[in-house]
């Protein structure tokens, strides 16, 4: 995937080696702060974007890092979209969704994403986000 985007060979040999050089101890992955971490995640992830957009026809699909909302009328179809979305990152990408943080609801008990719980008119912080906010006020 890195050679798709990125044409420059010595961008490319230099993320290989930051790649190469990174020891974990479970033998996968770069540590989240590490920006590298962000940037090879947007660019293997964008597979998932260009599926879900272009191949499902998704209008209302949403992802920031790891974490993607997708929004419906019709809960079979939801249900449809998260299989077809499993498969894709299995079989593509060789993912897993985690089993406990996949969630599907209504809309109106809102969409708990990036720290506020969305409503089709309004958002509210989420509990432990104002919990934060006021420990360090």
């Amino acid at each position: 995937m890195l050679e798709k985007r990125i044409p420059d060979t010595r961008i490319r040999s230099l993320l290989q080696n930051i790649i190469k050089n990174f020891s974990v101890t479970l033998g996968t992955g770069l540590p989240l702060s590490n920006l590298t971490s962000q940037l090879f995640g947007n660019i293997y992830l964008n597979e998932l974007d260009h599926f879900a957009k272009h191949i499902l026809h998704e209008k209302h699909y949403l992802r920031y890092g790891d974490d993607v909302v997708l929004i419906t009328h019709d809960r079979e179809i939801l249900v449809q979209r998260l299989e077809q979305i499993r498969f894709f990152l299995r079989d593509h990408l060789r993912l897993e969704l985690h089993p406990q943080k996949v969630f599907i609801k209504t809309i109106s008990s809102g969409v708990d994403f990036f720290g506020w719980v969305h409503f089709p008119d309004h958002r509210v912080f989420r509990c432990a986000t104002k919990r934060r906010i006021m420990r360090r006020i």
